[in-house]
């Protein structure tokens, strides 16, 4: 199907075969007031432009030629109709049954190569050529999904996309980017950085707009096995700061007092030499005391993740929102306030009495960590530095995106085919999916972006980063589907469609919708 753009914008759709899409042909009968009407257009038209009167001579001699031009066009033996494809606009094709009663139209295209077409967005960049510069930083990574540089360039002429600090502009991203706790420095609470003027943070907090976590697969050997705990001493403890605003020490000396026997490696309660490879050292424990020094949602450091490689059940105090950091239920102790250390006391000393209930702590060494936990630690798969290069194209090919016509939906008969797009996390690009009215349900949806990446191959992008033993085979799991836009803390914990109706609301309401999709 081919379209000509008349004046104003306004299309003229036709079949491959010149066929108009209405499907209408002029009958005999009208032939004689079809010769005459073009002589009538025109008048009208020079009329109106006459009135305007703020159009220069050629513009108006333009607008005659396409008007009446346009015309002749619409009364000859090929019939059209005009469309004008705001967003939202769906072409209406025609019935199946007066589709195959024409003799004169051939309607070899469908609502989803019509939609493929016509939603097609002409970007003003392109990130291969042209690629996300941030300044104010040299990063390093393997690839990404999207051109990205950084550092400083004084020579290409060009002002960056985004800068670590504040802008002196106001089109370039004012980036702040930290791992530090909000307790100790406020700059790095979400909202505070908001109103200093930053337009991207990036921190600890899941619910930032790209985190930077202190966890990844590369960094740190999770699924290592469990070595045998030769230690006398039920947990280890590696505390330096001793100032810390929260109970951790008074959490320590609690334990202590319940006679939970602990070595302390670090400046605080030292009672064991520290120089010492700390993680070796934890293997040798069953339990070790990863207490962070705030506590503070998803602030949860390298104490927790490297107690996971050890093979020792990390006790926290900490990230209120441990749990969600767990690589699976009952692997860890969460001491949230001090009236906990005694009950926890006493789990720690029952586990250490009975090797069946202590081995099923660590069960998921064996078996793996649960689809929640792979979820959170894939996200570290693509550097935040890449992330953050996604982050911003993506929101700069959405402001284009607005200013584009494009129909997002089509109608047949009583139904409407839906264009939607989907990506992996940690992608750019988006493929497009369709979906019928008739079966626009939540099942239907993750059936569609499955059979969507299956038909290209897809190897999830985590495939590489993750250890070996929990890789999986070649099947496709969804764990998460969510509408780009969302922050990981939603896509991840909080976010869910309240049922079909509330997805077909949503698809509805935003034409062209967009999809991330997490595998595990």
């Amino acid at each position: 199907m081919g379209f000509g753009i008349g004046q104003r914008g306004t299309r003229t759709a036709t079949t491959r075969d010149g066929v108009g899409v209405s499907g209408v042909v002029p009958s005999p009968n009208k032939k004689r007031w079809s010769n005459l009407m073009p002589f009538f257009v025109a008048f009208v038209v020079i009329a109106e432009v006459a009135f305007l009167g703020r159009l220069d001579m050629a513009e108006k001699a333009a607008m005659v030629y396409n008007w009446t031009d346009s015309f002749y066009s619409s009364s000859s033996t090929v019939s059209t109709v005009s469309y004008s494809p705001a967003r939202g606009t769906a072409l209406e094709l025609p019935t199946q049954e007066e589709a195959s009663t024409s003799s004169t139209h051939d309607w070899t295209e469908n609502c989803e190569e019509w939609l493929e077409r016509e939603d097609a967005v002409t970007y003003s960049r392109d990130f291969r050529t042209e690629p996300i510069w941030v300044s104010g930083a040299e990063q390093e990574w393997k690839t990404c999904a999207v051109g990205c540089r950084f550092g400083f360039d004084h020579q290409s002429g060009k002002k960056p996309d985004a800068t670590f600090g504040l802008a002196q502009e106001a089109r370039i991203a004012s980036v702040i980017r930290s791992m530090e706790s909000s307790h100790y420095y406020a700059e790095n609470s979400i909202d505070q950085a908001r109103r200093r003027g930053y337009n991207v943070v990036m921190t600890t907090s899941l619910s930032s707009d790209v985190p930077v976590g202190y966890f990844s697969w590369a960094e740190y050997d999770i699924m290592a096995p469990v070595q045998p705990k030769t230690e006398k001493a039920l947990a280890a403890a590696f505390i330096s700061n001793c100032a810390a605003r929260n109970f951790r020490l008074q959490a320590l000396e609690g334990l202590e007092k319940s006679n939970i026997k602990i070595d302390s490696y670090g400046g605080c309660h030292r009672n064991r030499d520290g120089r010492v490879n700390k993680v070796e050292t934890l293997k040798r424990y069953k339990f070790s005391l990863a207490f962070e020094n705030s506590g503070e949602e998803d602030y949860v450091t390298e104490k927790f993740f490297q107690s996971l490689v050890a093979g020792s059940v990390p006790v926290v105090v900490g990230a209120p929102n441990i749990q969600e950091f767990a690589p699976s239920p009952g692997s860890v102790l969460h001491i949230k306030e001090l009236n906990d250390v005694p009950s926890v006391a006493k789990t720690m000393k029952y586990l250490a009495e009975n090797d069946d209930a202590y081995n099923q702590s660590l069960r998921w060494k064996y078996e793996g960590p649960s689809d929640s936990f792979k979820a959170l630690v894939d996200m570290a798969a693509v550097h935040s530095s890449c992330r953050l290069c996604i982050h911003l194209a993506t929101k700069i090919w959405k402001s284009e995106e607005k200013n584009q016509k494009r129909p997002c939906k089509c109608i047949r008969e009583t139904e409407t085919v839906y264009h939607i797009y989907v990506r992996e996390r940690g992608r750019f690009e988006m493929d497009s999916i369709f979906m019928r009215s008739s079966n626009l349900t939540l099942v239907a949806l993750e059936s569609a972006v499955l059979t969507k990446f299956k038909s290209v191959n897809h190897i999830p992008i985590w495939k590489e980063e993750r250890p070996e033993s929990i890789r999986g085979g070649d099947e496709l799991k969804i764990y998460r589907l969510y509408p780009v836009g969302l922050t990981q803390r939603q896509a991840l914990y909080t976010f869910r469609f309240n049922g079909d109706a509330d997805l077909k609301n949503y698809v509805e309401n935003n034409l062209c919708a967009k999809f991330e999709v997490i595998f595990v």
